[in-house]
């Protein structure tokens, strides 16, 4: 790419005289090798960014906007770019803006069960602040150290915890961000500005900034739960099948239950065959009762059972995702999948490495070559599901459709990205259809 141009220093000359705290606009030349090429994963133009600019106020971020708008900027928003190279590439991008300084907790209504927090965040840090209540958000991005709550809520961003509570937009009461024109709008909540006519909270969960840019979330939190234990069975594919269609009609009610491929149960040092791996949350006597009675379960059918608790289990559970979720190599593709739970563990005899929510039918697989995408792209299409590549190299993104959509929705979804964000300044390309 090139040195930025004459033009670019003049749009990091005009942001530095809106932000002027220290080192708030950043040159793209200033930037760090690793920034830059985070930055580069998301992007498709033969030019550089001028510059990423850190707003530190929820008006200074207003102002940023409605100055892009007002020069015909094209922005990519971020928190602090741990899934920029998730989703399709943005195109001819002008400033990259973050919200990572705009991080303040704003209300935790600890007798509410609710919490305010700005987007920049880090979900780690929020989740630390809620436990000395003895409270948590039940989400379990990709990246807990590093995530931020809007970018979860922007990429809809969690995992095994949608078992018991749902996805991102089932625990969002509001949200405030700022519109294509830099003005500040909120939904739910304490409303104090809405657009009538559409549910916001779920348009922007999984939106990849290109409705508007998350400023500030409320969510519901829950109380921590006494005790934790997992049970993990492993075994042959009718067996394991049986397993989670037998825990998916039962009365047990796990907080998390994934199948895992033979190779991911291999990784985690836990057999060698296809895996159920199922965790209860509760008082102490519900997880025993609940883990001996799958456990039973399993034994009835064959599979080799362990059951993890303490330090074993929570090792456990943080290096599943890192497994699925590791920095992606010149080869390595990840892809967030959705098929008919029924279909689960037929679609997962097909995966060399994944895991899939036996409740959902979602989940997230590792790939390495454009053909397997296309070849389980259709798999998930015929058991009435779908393919979307997340992380990727930049030349097989550039060369397929991300997000592989076949409903009839296009539309209409284009006809929302104009009536809020009608010069398409933000995060242009980067949503299905090239929105």
């Amino acid at each position: 790419m090139n040195a930025m141009s004459t033009t670019g220093y003049a749009n990091a000359t005009i942001l530095a005289s809106i932000i002027t705290e220290q080192n708030a606009v950043v040159p793209w030349e200033n930037l760090e090798l690793s920034q830059q090429q985070r930055i580069q994963q998301a992007i498709i133009s033969p030019n550089p960014p001028s510059c990423l600019v850190y707003p530190h106020t929820q008006a200074q971020l207003a102002e940023v906007i409605a100055t892009a708008n007002r020069n015909n900027w094209r922005v990519l928003p971020c928190g602090s770019g741990s899934k920029l190279h998730w989703g399709g590439l943005a195109k001819n991008i002008d400033i990259v803006v973050s919200t990572e300084r705009i991080n303040q907790l704003i209300e935790h209504a600890v007798g509410d069960l609710t919490v305010t927090v700005e987007a920049g965040m880090k979900f780690s840090q929020l989740q630390e602040i809620l436990a000395k209540s003895g409270q948590a958000i039940a989400l379990d991005p990709a990246t807990p150290k590093s995530a931020t709550i809007g970018g979860i809520v922007a990429t809809s961003d969690t995992g095994s915890l949608r078992q018991r509570y749902g996805g991102v937009r089932d625990q969002l009461l509001g949200i405030t961000f700022i519109r294509a024109d830099g003005q500040i709008a909120k939904a739910g909540g304490r409303v104090v500005k809405n657009v009538a006519g559409y549910d916001l909270m779920k348009l922007f969960t999984g939106s990849y900034g290109t409705l508007g840019i998350i400023s500030q979330v409320t969510f519901r939190v829950y109380p921590l739960p006494e005790t934790s234990g997992t049970v993990v069975l492993t075994g042959k594919l009718d067996a394991i099948s049986q397993a989670a269609k037998t825990l998916r009609n039962s009365e047990l009610t796990p907080t998390q239950a994934d199948l895992l491929s033979s190779k991911l149960v291999s990784m985690l040092n836990l057999g060698t065959e296809m895996g159920l791996i199922t965790r209860f949350q509760s008082i102490s006597e519900s997880v025993e009762e609940q883990s001996k009675r799958l456990l039973a379960v399993g034994q009835q059918l064959g599979l080799n059972g362990v059951i993890y608790s303490a330090e074993n289990e929570a090792d456990l559970w943080q290096r599943l995702p890192e497994q699925i979720h590791s920095i992606p190599t010149n080869s390595q593709i990840t892809c967030r999948i959705g098929v008919l739970p029924s279909a689960a563990v037929e679609v997962m005899n097909q995966i060399e490495l994944g895991l899939i929510h036996i409740s959902s039918g979602l989940g997230i697989v590792q790939l390495n070559n454009q053909s397997q995408i296309l070849a389980l792209r259709d798999l998930c299409q015929s058991h009435s599901g779908f393919l979307t590549v997340l992380a990727a190299p930049l030349s097989l993104k550039s060369n397929i459709d991300v997000w592989g959509y076949m409903g009839n929705g296009l539309d209409l979804m284009r006809g929302i990205k104009e009536q809020f964000d009608g010069n398409y300044i933000l995060s242009p390309g980067r949503f299905l259809g090239g929105i």
